[in-house]
């Protein structure tokens, strides 16, 4: 690997960087959705949501727990409370964790890693956690950071929580875990499984994803890059501003 590979990787390990400016001189999972659903919205900031918050607490909990000091956590019923909002003037911060729903979430932790097998997994000697990592991908540059690289069995393990475990081979589609397998598994040289919790019930689930859900991955990065090359490349021959969408009824 060469110096200025690490360097870039090394950069790519600090959220701050991976998440901001730097990290947008590569694309990623995320901007598939972005361009296909509304380019107008490509690389603009997006804004905090409870889904996003509580993703960064479940993954932070589950990998890297002595981070949990950085989660305010606010106990109060709502997010209508003064209480709320004087912690958010305080804090700076777009939104903050209550302490009801972090509790939630620690229980769900608590479920996944008491699973012996998913125990076992997890926390395998020699596995690396929230590891960065860039590839040329069909001309462009990519950048991912895989949750666990399991180098024991040679696979990457992505956490997911789900509201319906039944549906999951469905909205793992919806929400473009087919692109991100098809991504990572370039980037990391490593096949990719999904363990995945249901929220409410704990139910727990590992899906193993087929050659029809990559190569359906695959499609729609190849439909992200024919938007973003129509827009966003130096010779985009359209400005997005004139994007619309047309279909039949």
């Amino acid at each position: 690997m060469t110096s200025k590979m690490e360097d870039v990787l090394a950069s790519l390990g600090d959220d701050s960087k991976y998440y901001g400016e730097y990290g947008q001189q590569f694309l990623s999972n995320s901007d598939i959705g972005t361009l296909l659903n509304n380019p107008k919205e490509f690389r603009k900031p997006r804004p905090e949501s409870k889904p996003l918050l509580e993703g960064r607490y479940f993954h932070t909990a589950i990998l890297e727990p002595d981070k949990l000091k950085n989660f305010t956590l606010v106990d109060c019923a709502s997010r209508n409370t003064k209480l709320y909002k004087e912690a958010i003037e305080e804090s700076g911060e777009e939104m903050l964790m209550l302490t009801k729903e972090a509790e939630e979430i620690d229980s769900l932790t608590k479920s996944m890693i008491g699973n012996y097998s998913f125990y076992e997994s997890i926390y395998a000697e020699g596995n690396e956690f929230e590891t960065p990592g860039i590839q040329e991908i069909k001309g462009h540059m990519w950048k991912g950071k895989c949750d666990i690289i399991m180098h024991k069995d040679e696979v990457l393990i992505d956490l997911k929580t789900t509201g319906k475990l039944d549906d999951f081979r469905f909205s793992a589609k919806r929400y473009n875990y087919d692109s991100q397998c098809f991504i990572y598994e370039r980037i990391f040289g490593k096949p990719m499984i999904f363990y995945v919790i249901e929220k409410g019930t704990h139910r727990l689930g590992k899906y193993t994803p087929s050659v029809d859900f990559i190569r359906g991955g695959e499609q729609k990065l190849e439909r992200a890059l024919e938007v973003y090359g129509k827009f966003f490349a130096e010779d985009a021959p359209e400005n997005v501003d004139n994007y619309f969408i047309s279909e039949v009824l």
